[in-house]
């Protein structure tokens, strides 16, 4: 069995020594708060060491496998050991080489400590499986976990928003929805959606980027690699929360992390 443990953890109170890059944690009444939202920082610190990355509000991991039979096995697994938590927090998506898991507290669109201690649990009881839960930043990877949001830009948001959620089926965001609040994808599938605001409209450039959101340590390769494949660095001004690529056509893309973000 894994040593491996969240700094985060709904268990009996204790004080957790400092490990390497990670957070010290003394159990107090907030720590055992299950609902608590996390920052960034601490959700990244929280499960690192467990094989998940914090992706863009959520806890996301991969588990290799042989066969879909096995993949589904692993699901059960997971949602066994999340128990009466899996609805609202764990989604699930199974393929005949991986399993992908992604943790998030749905009611609030963020990660909260009950979803850092899930992710201990199920990553120790994949441990006693000997297989390995893994974020996929190592070369011989296909690709890390990563999500994916569609960025739109407009001058009048709140007159462009009802068609994008009409045309894509969508729903407002839990406890976001403002007129120019996100959309996401009401069976978590497709990307969510997000709206820049423009003052003048983008005559030169597309007004629509995808932003490919990926493990903090991930980016720099990830980052690499499209350079690699033609593609060149338009800004890294706001590094290492985005990097803003384009194709030789001068069609963009983002790569972006949590980090860089918090004040």
């Amino acid at each position: 069995m894994s040593t491996r443990r969240s700094t985060l953890t709904l268990r009996a109170p204790r004080t957790t020594a400092r490990m390497p890059g990670a957070i010290m944690v003394v159990m107090t009444e907030q720590a055992h708060d299950a609902n608590r939202k996390l920052s960034r920082q601490e959700a990244s610190e929280a499960v690192s060491e467990l094989g998940w990355r914090y992706v863009l509000g959520a806890f996301c991991t991969s588990v290799k496998v042989t066969s879909i039979s096995q993949a589904g096995d692993i699901a059960a697994l997971a949602a066994d050991v999340a128990g009466a938590h899996a609805d609202d927090h764990l989604r699930i998506d199974l393929r005949r080489d991986r399993v992908i898991l992604t943790l998030q507290t749905l009611s609030v669109a963020a990660v909260t400590a009950r979803d850092a201690d899930l992710a201990d649990r199920i990553s120790s009881a994949i441990d006693d499986l000997e297989l390995q839960p893994t974020p996929g930043v190592d070369t011989d990877a296909r690709r890390s976990v990563q999500l994916i949001e569609i960025a739109i830009d407009a001058i009048d948001i709140p007159s462009i928003r009802p068609f994008w959620k009409a045309v894509m089926g969508y729903a407002d965001e839990a406890d976001r929805t403002g007129p120019k609040d996100p959309l996401v994808d009401p069976l978590g599938q497709g990307p969510a959606i997000w709206f820049q605001q423009m003052d003048t409209r983008r005559l030169e450039r597309n007004r629509i980027h995808l932003d490919v959101s990926v493990p903090h340590d991930e980016a720099q390769r990830r980052v690499q690699a499209a350079l690699d494949a033609g593609g060149t660095l338009v800004s890294n001004a706001a590094a290492p929360a985005f990097w803003v690529l384009a194709d030789d056509e001068g069609n963009e893309a983002c790569v972006t992390t949590w980090q860089g973000r918090d004040s």
